[in-house]
């Protein structure tokens, strides 16, 4: 069980974001041990986060579907009476896998429960076969991506009107409540960097948007993207923020942080994109040069895969580093 817990595909990330003090979002580092170490070595306008995926099967095509893999729901509640002093999300929910209804009811509970330790991240879903294999139906894009427009109206809605009733093309509810309200509501991140249909409902519902795996110049065309899109809906651009995720390879020596993400197979084995371009890679002087122009884009909020997991000596790296140069 422990090593379950403590899984490559179940806790891998930790994520840093910079503006109103710094968080430092962990998923890789909820070991019983490790992560209250860290914490300890955080100033105080520093806060953990813990956001586990959504994916019942691992994502990753590389690895077995048979690879042991905590459901994100689950695990993220479970977490949150553990760890008292974290906040909590996913990156990113499947809006096809619960009914949004029951996904705001369950979210305004776990808020409640956790005093607004809590971030709703959401996207459209993509992984088909995982769809297929538990029972879903796996419609076009378009499709998916209406039905989390819909899903996203129906949650906000309800986190802050007593009664409510939609009526949608593919969701509905009739005069439903969800009390106890949500306070502070909680923050909406969508997920996924689709340019004509995604970040147009991001534009127009989200409150964070969050899009993986992409250098600074596909980064930059994309908040081009965004920005015409809040543009064309009348929101405003600022009001949303900015959320990059991808790998990082951290070390003493340049030589040792490439040899870390050249053996690491989520850079090496994935198939759907370029792992190794917008990886990451360097000592924390170059990590933050790096991080730096992001952040001179927009970027405040940083979502990490450390190459090195299991081990922690890249965390520790960033912590005793890195942070502090970026604040």
């Amino acid at each position: 069980m422990k090593d379950l817990l403590h899984s490559e595909s179940n806790f891998n990330r930790i994520y840093g974001l910079n503006k109103d003090g710094l968080f430092i979002k962990t998923r890789s580092s909820i070991w019983h041990g490790s992560l209250l170490d860290g914490e300890s070595r955080l100033s105080p306008s520093t806060h953990l986060m813990h956001q586990p995926s959504d994916h019942p099967l691992p994502w990753a095509s590389w690895q077995s579907p048979n690879t042991p893999n905590l459901e994100g729901w689950t695990a993220l509640t479970y977490y949150s009476a553990l760890y008292n002093k974290l906040i909590f999300g996913h990156v990113v929910l499947c809006n096809s896998y619960r009914n949004p209804a029951l996904l705001a009811k369950m979210t305004a509970t776990l808020s409640f429960l956790t005093g607004g330790r809590f971030v709703l991240g959401i996207g459209a879903g993509w992984k088909e076969e995982e769809y297929r294999a538990y029972g879903y139906e796996y419609p076009k894009p378009s499709i998916r991506i209406a039905q989390l427009e819909e899903g996203v109206q129906i949650i906000k809605r309800m986190w802050r009107e007593d009664r409510v009733t939609f009526h949608g093309k593919y969701f509905h509810v009739e005069d439903v409540s969800c009390d106890p309200k949500p306070d502070p509501v909680p923050p909406i991140m969508i997920g996924g960097g689709g340019e004509k249909l995604t970040m147009k409902v991001a534009a127009r519902y989200a409150d964070w948007w969050n899009c993986p795996n992409l250098t600074v110049d596909q980064y930059r065309h994309k908040l081009e993207v965004l920005r015409g899109h809040c543009n064309a809906v009348g929101r405003s651009y600022e009001a949303i923020r900015k959320v990059w995720l991808g790998a990082i390879a951290i070390a003493k020596t340049e030589r040792e942080a490439r040899k870390i993400a050249s053996g690491n197979p989520f850079v090496t084995k994935e198939p759907r994109f370029d792992a190794y371009g917008p990886t990451i890679i360097g000592t924390p002087a170059k990590v933050v040069e790096s991080l730096e122009r992001f952040k001179a884009i927009g970027v405040d909020c940083f979502i990490f895969r450390f190459l090195d997991f299991p081990r922690i000596t890249g965390t520790k790296l960033f912590s005793d580093h890195v942070i502090a140069a970026l604040k």
